[in-house]
Order: structure tokens, then C-alpha cells, then sequence
């Protein structure tokens, strides 16, 4: 359409029309050359009633519209209409530019196959009879259209291979929860086809405090955070809460407000320095109560009032979710200073693929301290033996999971982990028993964390990891399982769970008692 623009607009659409343009043909052709009033007057969608209306945005999509980057992330509370607005973008690229290609990536065929038809199908049989005479479709399909302009819109579960121009992945934070093999996909397929001048919106509600949505929402906020300009590679933050539609809002006259509940919304009013009046305040208590059981923690993820609130959430399916929020409501996540008069034990998860974990602890008293946490893929022993040296704790004993005194596959002839260990420097290596039933170590865990101190600076990959520990989704059944999720968070836990383990066979004793062997250490030499 722009390389026409030198012609005369009259020509032009005498052209597409094969006659004499109305002057309401001429005033819209003359419009069509903005994409911002394209956007904001082209488009019909259905309303939540299911009626066909034209499309006007609302504050926060105006703002998005006016904000839009090239990589964009939103963290969003439930129907904002990001994904209305999203997909309209896209249709409305692949119409008014030639040789587009334009995708839309959702959790499932169905899903797909229902915004096709409901957003881009519907939206495109609506335009005026002049942008369809301008760019008719060649082909469509149940998931695809292909217009005359070469430039294409399709809806799939994944993308791969040529580049792609417009990217809109939906409700990716789901995606990456129960689906992290789908999610893995899209991360090192769909994203890296957009060349680095292209559009990416990936929007979500918070399902995780672990996977590629989470870490894309924190690293933009990181760089908001900073001020420094934008990178067309970087990830622009956009946040929209429940606070700012105007739709949710309900007659506080049947809606009984408590005095705590009214102290959150002072405390929420403070902080985004606005009023949040009556009719919010009833729709958000009948919201939680009535819908969601009062479960405040389902009112973070789906309608978060802040940015921090919607990471306060997500613990459903998470083993030590329950542990954490108790030890953080203790305050026995903090500052955990080192006791020089008492040793330090390493406590290792040697895993598979050479991921090592390692907690640094302390019994002091009645208290089991974590003071430190390292980790590490790929690296020899040497390097952990370097990394603990740097420290200056006293070390007491190092304690190994059961595969330490196993031959380690690619390992030298008839050597352990453990003999390995003590060839660069490690010293007082005992090999925690083998539990028959991982259940039943987790469940050592859970009990043994009362009794947990954690330093929140030196050991945050660690509790990073240890929030992030999962039970592995089941699509087949809609629902998780007692098996673990194996994303990369297994590793510190089952570091720390040999603590728990070792704790309840009596191998731990008091920093002036000897360490209990259940049992010689077995050596690969004595076969």
C-alpha cells in the first residue's frame, strides 16, 4: 500500500473497486495509511455477551498500543483484553503489509482452532468491503489465512523454521507450568524465527515461580528497574491489574468488606497512589470469596493487584510451597550469620548430566543453618573444591547421596564420586543410605525444615530452586502428580534432602559429637 501512495488515491481505488470511489471510500482509504486509527477503528469483535461490536480499547490497551516494542512481556490479571488486541496487531500487519508472516501460539489445538475462528476469522469478515477488495484471501483454512499480499496469519501450538515478523504467544505462563517440554519449544523454536525487528507479545497470567515466562517478566523488570534504554532485543514490561477496569466493580450494598480487608486495600492504595472505592473493593472480596473459596492465593494469580503479588503466588503443585511460606512467616529466611566454633557440612546432590548442588550448614543448637549454596553444571571436582576453599569456614563432614559411591558413567576405571572427592582435597565423606521411596524423603524434608535457618543473600539460587521444586503435570489427566517435575529446581532439593535423610538416621549429631557411620563407606577398589 505505500509503494501506491505516489498515485493518485482516486486511481487507486477506481482500481480496486472497478468504479468511482464514494467520498466515505475516500475518507477511510485516506485513514487506512495510520495504523494507530486502523487499531482504533477498523475492527468488530464479539463483546463477553457474544455481540458483535466494533473494537474501542480500553485504558490499558491504548497504553499498550502507544508503548508497543519490539520484545514485550505482560503480565496481565484476567481478561484485560491483551489478547484481543494482541491478535487484531497481528491481523492488521499481515492485511497492510506485504510479505508478513504472522503467528499466534496458544496452549492447545482447540484453543487455537476457537481463536482463529473467533478473533481473526470474525474480525476479518467484518472489514468494510473496500479492505477486503484491497487484500482478499487466497486461502483459509481452520487455522490459517493467506491474503493476496503474500503475507500470511496462522494459530498453532508451536512455530519452527523461516523467520516470522509478528509473534503473539498467549497465556505462555500456563504453558510453561504444565507443559515445560511445549514451553521449551516455543523458547529455542518460535521466539529466536522473530528477527530482532520484529514483534514479540508474550502475555500471561503468573502460573510459576519458575520457567521462561517468569524469568522474561523479571528480567524486564530488572531493566525497567534500571533506566537504562532499551535494547531492541530487550523485553519491554507491561503490567495491567484489576484495579484499572472499569468493569470490575459490583454494589457493595450485599458484600460484607471486613476491617482486614479493608486494611489491604489502604496498604494497596498507598502503593499505587489511587483510590480503590467501594464498588472495587466489594467486586474484589465477592470475586475471591464466591469464586474462589476465599483462597487469596488464586486472587494473586488470576486478578494480582501488584506486579510482586502476582510472584507470591503459584504454589500450587510445589512439594515445599506450604514450608517455605512458614519459614518466611518466621522470619527464618534472613540474615544467618556463620559460627566459626562450629563445622560446617556439605550437603551434595551430584545429579545427572553433572549438575551439582551444594548446601553449607550448621547445627547450632537447636537450629539447622544453611549459611551458603553453590551450584555449578559441568565443571570437574577441582572447581568445587576451589569454590569452598574461597570461604572461610571450618569444614566438618562432607556428606554425599547414596550414587556417590557409585562409578560415575565416563568416570576412571573402577573410581566413585567419593573417591574422586577425596583425590582433590575433600575430607570426612560419608554416603547418606539410599531411601526407598522419594515421597518419603520429601516428607523427611518437610518435617526437618522447622528447624530450618536460610541466609536469604548467600543462599538465593537456592531457595529460588527450592520454591520452584514441582510435581510434574499429567495433560492426559488436568491435574499434577506424585512424581517431580524434572525443570532444573530437583537438583538443590534433593541437595538438601540429604540433609533431611541423614538427620532422621541419626548421622548428625551436635559440633562436639562424633558423626555417626551407619555403615562403611564402600569402596569401587574392593570389588
Amino acid at each position: 500500500m505505500n509503494d501506491a501512495l505516489a498515485i493518485p488515491i482516486e486511481e487507486q481505488l477506481r482500481a480496486i473497486l472497478g468504479r468511482t470511489p464514494t467520498a466515505e471510500e475516500l475518507e477511510l482509504f485516506r485513514n487506512l495509511r495510520d495504523p494507530k486509527w486502523r487499531i482504533r477503528n477498523l475492527y468488530w469483535i464479539m463483546d463477553k455477551e457474544g455481540n458483535p461490536v466494533r473494537f474501542v480499547p480500553n485504558e490499558v490497551q491504548d497504553k499498550f498500543i502507544e508503548e508497543l516494542w519490539y520484545r514485550n512481556v505482560v503480565p496481565k490479571a484476567r481478561q484485560r483484553g491483551f489478547s484481543t488486541v494482541a491478535q487484531l496487531m497481528a491481523l492488521d500487519r499481515a492485511l497492510f503489509e506485504p510479505n508478513q508472516r504472522c503467528a499466534l501460539i496458544a496452549q492447545d489445538r482447540v484453543t487455537c482452532e476457537q481463536i482463529f475462528s473467533d478473533k481473526i476469522k470474525f474480525a476479518y469478515d467484518r472489514l468494510p468491503d473496500l479492505v477486503k477488495a484491497m487484500n482478499p484471501v487466497v486461502r483459509s483454512t481452520q487455522s490459517k489465512l493467506v491474503l493476496s499480499n503474500n503475507s500470511t496469519i496462522r494459530c498453532a501450538i508451536s512455530v519452527r523454521g523461516g523467520t516470522i515478523q509478528f509473534l503473539h504467544i498467549s497465556e505462555y505462563g500456563k504453558i510453561c507450568a504444565v507443559a515445560p517440554l511445549k514451553a521449551r519449544e516455543i523458547q529455542t523454536g518460535s521466539i529466536p524465527a522473530v528477527d530482532q525487528t520484529g514483534i514479540v507479545i508474550i502475555e500471561s497470567t503468573v502460573e510459576g515461580l519458575d520457567g521462561d515466562f517468569t524469568e522474561k517478566v523479571q528480567r524486564a523488570e530488572a531493566v525497567a528497574l534500571s533506566g537504562r534504554p532499551l535494547s531492541k532485543m530487550d523485553y519491554r514490561l507491561h503490567f495491567a491489574s484489576w484495579w484499572d477496569a472499569l468493569e470490575y466493580q459490583t454494589d457493595p450494598a450485599s458484600v460484607v468488606i471486613s476491617p482486614t480487608d479493608h486494611a489491604y486495600f489502604f496498604r494497596l492504595e498507598a502503593e499505587i497512589g489511587r483510590p480503590i472505592e467501594m464498588e472495587q473493593r466489594a467486586w474484589y472480596v465477592q470475586k475471591r470469596d464466591v469464586e474462589f473459596g476465599g483462597d487469596v492465593e488464586k486472587m494473586w494469580m488470576q486478578y494480582p493487584s501488584t506486579l510482586k503479588e502476582a510472584f507470591n503466588q503459584s504454589t500450587e503443585g510445589k512439594w515445599l510451597a506450604v514450608q517455605l511460606a512458614t519459614m518466611r512467616k518466621q522470619q527464618r529466611i534472613t540474615k544467618v550469620p556463620y559460627d566459626p566454633s562450629v563445622p560446617v557440612n556439605l550437603f551434595w546432590d551430584l545429579g545427572v548430566d553433572d549438575d551439582i548442588a551444594i548446601w553449607f550448614h550448621q547445627q547450632v543448637g537447636l537450629q539447622d543453618r544453611f549459611i551458603d549454596y553453590i551450584e555449578a553444571s559441568g565443571e570437574p571436582y577441582s572447581f568445587f573444591k576451589r569454590e569452598v576453599d574461597k570461604r572461610p569456614y571450618v569444614l566438618g563432614t562432607c556428606f554425599l547421596p547414596h550414587d556417590g559411591a557409585h562409578r560415575r558413567p565416563g568416570a576412571e576405571l573402577l573410581k566413585t564420586s567419593a573417591d574422586m572427592l577425596e583425590e582433590v582435597g575433600f575430607k570426612n565423606i560419608e554416603i547418606i543410605p539410599r531411601i526407598h521411596e522419594l515421597i518419603a524423603g520429601i516428607q523427611q524434608l518437610r518435617d526437618a525444615m522447622a528447624s530450618y535457618w536460610i541466609d536469604e543473600e548467600n543462599c538465593a539460587e537456592g531457595l529460588k530452586h527450592l520454591a520452584g521444586y514441582g510435581k510434574a503435570w499429567s495433560e492426559r489427566n488436568g491435574t499434577f502428580t506424585s512424581q517431580v517435575n524434572k525443570n532444573g529446581h530437583q537438583h538443590a532439593a534433593d541437595a538438601i534432602r540429604q540433609h533431611a535423610q541423614a538427620k532422621a538416621g541419626g548421622m548428625i549429631r551436635g559440633p562436639r559429637q562424633q558423626t555417626r557411620r551407619p555403615s562403611s563407606r564402600p569402596s569401587a577398589m574392593a570389588v
